[in-house]
C-alpha cells in the first residue's frame, strides 16, 4: 500500500546486508582492534568489555566485535533504559560500528547475547560541554520535518489500530485479518523513534521468538496467531485493548520526543536492516505472510527519516545522493512487481528467485548507506 511519498532518498549507517545485521558503518572480521577516537566493545555470550567508561560530551563511535556464539545487540541506555542508540542482530564473528550523540550525564553501555533480556550492562559516565549538532540551522530544520512526518503517520496508526482493535474484540476474523497488515504499515514507519522508549516496543511488536524465558507476550504478533493459526480471538479481548493503550502511548511519546540528526540517520538505517533480517526471509510475519506490507513502510519510513537531511547531504555529499536516488529507486521496482491489487503478494506467494531479486535490490543499498552517518557528523 504504497503512498504518494516516493522520496528520493537513502538512509544511514546500515552495515552490510550480507551479513544481515543492523548498524552503523561496514562489518570487519571479528578480532580487529578499534580504530584510533573510537571506543572499543569486545561483546560475547557472556561479557561486554567496553575499552571506556568515561567520554567526551560529543558524537561517540563505538566499534563493537562479536566474538560470541549467538547475535546480539549493543544499546546505550539513558536513565528508564531510554535507548540513544542502538545497534542489532550483530552476527558473531564481526564488528560493526555505531556513532552516538550523548551530552553530559550518566548511562549504560549494554550488550544483549541472543537479543534477548536485559543484557549485560556498564556504566558510562560522559563529561564537558559539545555543540548539539542541532545547533546546525539546517539539522534542525531537518529534525523538524521529520517529526511532522512522525505526527502524521502516528496520527493514522492511531486509527488504523483503534479499528483492528474494534474487530478482534467483536471476534471479526476476516476483518481483523485485512486490517492486521494495514495497521502495521503506519507502526513500521514510526518503529525507529517508538523503539527509543524501553519495553514499550517490544510489548507492541514482539515476534514469538523474541521471547525470553517467562516473558508476557502481547502486541501484534500475538494476535497474528490466533488469526492465522487458532482462528479464535475470543480471548484476546485484554491483549487488544493493551495494545491499542500501548500504541497510545507510544504515540503521545513520540510526539513530544527531542530527536537529533542521529535519530533520524540512525532511524532510517534500522528500517531498512528490518527488510534484510526479517521481511525477506519471513520471519517478521511469519503465520499471516504479510511482510510485504512492513517491507514497503520500511523503505517509505527510512526515505522520510533522510528526506529532511536531503540538503545537508546535497551539500556536502551530492554524489552520495545521486547514487542513493539511483538504489533507492532500483528497490521500490523491486518491490512493485509483486504487487497485488491495493496491497501486496504474500511472501509465501513469491518463489526463491523473486526473494533473491528483492535482497540483492536491498543488498546494493549497504555501501552508499554507510556514508550518510560520517556525512551529517563531519
Amino acid at each position: 500500500m504504497r503512498t504518494a511519498i516516493r522520496l528520493s532518498f537513502g538512509v544511514l549507517a546500515l552495515t552490510t546486508l550480507a551479513a544481515c545485521g543492523s548498524g552503523g558503518g561496514a562489518a570487519t572480521p571479528s578480532g580487529s582492534a578499534a580504530a584510533p577516537g573510537k571506543i572499543a566493545v569486545a561483546a560475547s555470550d557472556t561479557e561486554c568489555k567496553v575499552a571506556a567508561s568515561e567520554v567526551t560530551a560529543g558524537t561517540t563511535t563505538f566499534s563493537i566485535t562479536n566474538g560470541g556464539s549467538k547475535v546480539t545487540e549493543f544499546y546505550v541506555y539513558a536513565p528508564g533504559d531510554r535507548v540513544m542508540a542502538e545497534l542489532e542482530n550483530i552476527v558473531p564473528g564481526l564488528t560493526r560500528e555505531l556513532i552516538a550523540e550523548l551530552p553530559a550525564g550518566a548511562y549504560e553501555t549494554v550488550c544483549k547475547p541472543g537479543m534477548i533480556g536485559k543484557g549485560i550492562r556498564n556504566a558510562l559516565k560522559v563529561t564537558g560541554e559539545h555543540k548539539a549538532l542541532n545547533e546546525d540551522a539546517k539539522l534542525a530544520e531537518a529534525v523538524a520535518g521529520y517529526k511532522r512526518y512522525i505526527k502524521a503517520q502516528s496520527d493514522t496508526l492511531l486509527v488504523k489500530t483503534q479499528e483492528f482493535v474494534d474487530a478482534v474484540k467483536a471476534e471479526k476474523v476476516d476483518k481483523a485479518k485485512e486490517l492486521y497488515p494495514v495497521a502495521r504499515t503506519y507502526w513500521e514507519r514510526i518503529e525507529p523513534v517508538a523503539e527509543i522508549f524501553g519495553n514499550l516496543d517490544p510489548a507492541i511488536d514482539a515476534r514469538e521468538a523474541d521471547l525470553a524465558d517467562g516473558e508476557e507476550w502481547t502486541g501484534f504478533h500475538k494476535i497474528e496467531k490466533d488469526l492465522w493459526i487458532k482462528k479464535d480471538v475470543s480471548k484476546d479481548g485484554p491483549i487488544a485493548d493493551k495494545l491499542i493503550t500501548d500504541v497510545k502511548t507510544i504515540v503521545d511519546k513520540a510526539n513530544a520526543a527531542q530527536l537529533t540528526p542521529l535519530n533520524l540517520a540512525n532511524g532510517a538505517k534500522e528500517l531498512l536492516d528490518e527488510v534484510a533480517t526479517g521481511k525477506i526471509t519471513g520471519e517478521e510475519d511469519i503465520w499471516s505472510h504479510t511482510d510485504l506490507w512492513d517491507f514497503d513502510a520500511n523503505l517509505e519510513g527510512s526515505k522520510a527519516a533522510v528526506q529532511a537531511l536531503r540538503p545537508v547531504l546535497e551539500e556536502r555529499a551530492p554524489d552520495l545522493v545521486r547514487t542513493l536516488d539511483q538504489k533507492f529507486a532500483a528497490a521500490e521496482a523491486a518491490l512493485d512487481a509483486h504487487q497485488k491489487g491495493d496491497g501486496w503478494q504474500l511472501h509465501n506467494e513469491l518463489s526463491k528467485a523473486e526473494l533473491k531479486t528483492l535482497s540483492d535490490a536491498i543488498n546494493a543499498l549497504a555501501e552508499p548507506i554507510s556514508k550518510i552517518a560520517p556525512a551529517i557528523t563531519k
